[in-house]
């Protein structure tokens, strides 16, 4: 079961879907604060807040009840779409290491997104006029459920609500001009997520998962998240240690070889391709390629690319 973030009434709502069905959180008797999405207020209350609506909801669900949606008729968003914190791992699969050719990591080696870059899992990545060598990067990010800090390895896993697939979407002409990366990931639609947040109580192994990226159906990138240098556990406990980690915080964990720099010739996206993450038990982001809009309305860019 996932919990999903859909736009209604000019605030993100949030609701536990199962099978293209979907009962809104405020159907499931839990009290939430007025601030903020729903999803990060449900977990703010709490991980027992949190097991108690996912409860409610599943017998909402088997039943049949009035009042449940239908998944495909809501806008649906990222499964938290206001987090305190997104931050993301480089360089955390071996094969990555190698194909990049960059020396392997000593330490979890972090960088920021921003709530900018957030979008849902069928919301268009925008192509900015900066670049011209966008890249795909499929990932699985943990979603925090619990304020924790100095965590151990051992307890981490306790702090995690759910997961979701993610594409840290990377601008590699403006990401390699510094060493700083910050300015090649953090622009506006870099991080598509989604397409819920899939329960942890329902992913007994977040180390056995296989993960996929596919461009226009072809497959890009294919591995199992066993094969990360620095597992979920001792990501959280790495994190913890330096910084706290608030409910809704997103960590994406990195991602595997074959991204598109690397290839020979490259492969960066254009106006027109689809972009899919699917990792097994969690689902599916399908996200198609814009180009880039400016503000106050201004014509799509598409034809300018």
């Amino acid at each position: 079961m996932n919990l999903i973030s859909y736009a209604h009434d000019g605030r993100w709502r949030a609701g536990f879907s199962e099978n293209a069905a979907l009962v809104p959180v405020a159907a499931c008797g839990v009290q939430l604060s007025a601030c903020g999405s729903e999803a990060r207020s449900l977990l703010e209350a709490g991980p027992d807040a949190l097991k108690a609506a996912a409860a409610a909801a599943r017998k909402l669900l088997a039943s049949g009840a009035a009042g449940t949606l239908r998944l495909e008729e809501l806008a649906v968003g990222p499964p938290v779409p206001d987090p305190d914190k997104i931050l993301c791992l480089g360089l955390n699969y071996f094969a990555h290491v190698g194909e990049v050719s960059m020396e392997v990591p000593k330490a979890p080696i972090l960088f920021p997104k921003f709530r900018n870059s957030l979008v849902g899992p069928a919301d268009p990545i925008r192509l900015p006029a900066s670049s011209r060598e966008i890249d795909f990067e499929g990932e699985l990010a943990v979603v925090i459920g619990r304020r924790c800090k100095d965590v151990s390895e051992q307890d981490a896993m306790s702090c995690v609500a759910g997961y979701a697939c993610f594409n840290d979407v990377s601008a590699r002409d403006v990401q390699f001009v510094t060493s700083q990366w910050t300015a090649g990931k953090a622009l506006d639609t870099f991080a598509p997520m989604g397409p819920g947040m899939a329960l942890a109580e329902d992913i007994s192994d977040p180390q056995n998962l296989l993960l996929t990226t596919r461009v226009n159906g072809d497959v890009m990138q294919q591995a199992s998240t066993a094969l990360m240098m620095f597992s979920v556990a001792a990501t959280i406990a790495f994190i913890s240690s330096l910084m706290t980690l608030e409910p809704g915080d997103v960590i994406a964990t990195g991602t595997p070889a074959g991204v598109g720099f690397t290839r020979r010739p490259p492969v960066y996206l254009k106006p027109g391709d689809t972009v899919e993450v699917e990792i097994e038990r969690v689902g599916t982001i399908r996200n198609p390629v814009r180009g880039a809009v400016a503000l106050e309305g201004s014509a799509d860019l598409d034809s300018g690319r």
